[in-house]
């Protein structure tokens, strides 16, 4: 009985099982990750709070992690600018059907190369390989894209990075590792390849597909590269286009400051910066925490195998 008490003081006890090599170590490895955590989410916190203070506060540099001095003129400018909410609805439509385009074509694309008895499986694999490692440079990939039409097109913005190879190496591993006798046994009940693939792979694919569609969302979300290269219509400038141009030339947008004029509304502009860099932010952060619990999972049963 005395040895069940003891045993149980033991496990109540958070460093009752470690020495004392151990609880410095943790201690140590606790603060860095602290500390380290602090140095990553500081600029967000730092631009939060200069979105939503005064003028004044920001010009002094008072503002640190909480606004000093509360205003929302500068987020009110942001919500209610027409270019900004165009730009908005057009990033969005880029990452939805550009992230369901680029999960059908690598799911449809992997599953073939995760098949051992497909032929020439291995000069397939090793020309998507060679692609990861050689490229044919900036000029040809524009004059390509040029003469196909997709200039000042939102497909600029999707077909040419359709599939990843990366992606597809990771999607094709987790099919490889899911067992062969589901697939004899789908067989023997007459079922073909793309209804095994959509009634027994998708389903047991959930983890390794939401981590994927993070990937390729994320990147649809925070590009903007390809659209300051790709389109000239101002009319589809994706949101992060319309952040750049407010950062790089330190001043509103017409239509902006003539709204901001009939508001009687005065926004210096490192406020109104701030405050279009959590707009385009904050969607982004939203969506991750409902996929982020498959977001490691996927990651690790895809890559572990060959």
């Amino acid at each position: 009985m005395a040895t069940n008490v003891q045993q149980q003081r033991i496990k109540r006890k958070p460093f009752g099982r470690y020495t004392g090599w151990d609880v410095s170590f943790n201690i140590v490895n606790y603060t860095l990750l602290i500390l380290f955590t602090f140095i990553c989410i500081f600029p967000f916190l730092n631009t939060l709070a200069n979105a939503f203070s005064s003028n004044h506060a920001i010009q002094t540099g008072k503002v640190v992690l909480w606004p000093v001095d509360w205003q929302f003129d500068a987020m009110r400018s942001v919500l209610t600018d027409a270019n900004i909410i165009r730009s908005l609805w057009i990033t969005v439509y880029v990452t939805v059907v550009g992230t369901a385009l680029n999960m059908l074509f690598t799911i449809t694309t992997a599953y073939p190369l995760s098949r051992r008895d497909l032929k020439g499986r291995k000069y397939f694999m090793n020309y998507m390989i060679v692609t990861m490692v050689f490229g044919g440079g900036l000029i040809p990939w524009y004059l390509v894209i040029k003469s196909i039409g997709l200039l000042n097109s939102l497909w600029a913005l999707i077909i040419p990075g359709l599939i990843s190879s990366f992606n597809v190496i990771i999607m094709k591993t987790f099919f490889q590792n899911i067992p062969e006798e589901l697939r004899e046994a789908a067989v023997m009940d007459g079922c073909g390849n793309l209804r095994y693939l959509i009634q027994v792979i998708l389903p047991l694919s959930g983890a390794v597909m939401a981590t994927i569609s993070l990937f390729y969302a994320v990147n649809h979300w925070n590009s903007y590269f390809n659209a300051v290269l790709l389109i000239d219509d101002s009319t589809l400038y994706t949101l992060q286009v319309k952040l750049r141009n407010i950062l790089l030339l330190s001043q509103m947008d017409t239509s902006l400051e003539t709204q901001q004029t009939q508001n009687n509304l005065h926004v210096i502009a490192e406020s109104l910066k701030a405050a279009t860099i959590v707009f385009a932010t904050v969607p982004i952060l939203i969506v991750y925490p409902f996929l982020q619990k498959y977001f490691v999972k996927g990651s690790f049963l895809g890559s572990v195998k060959g």
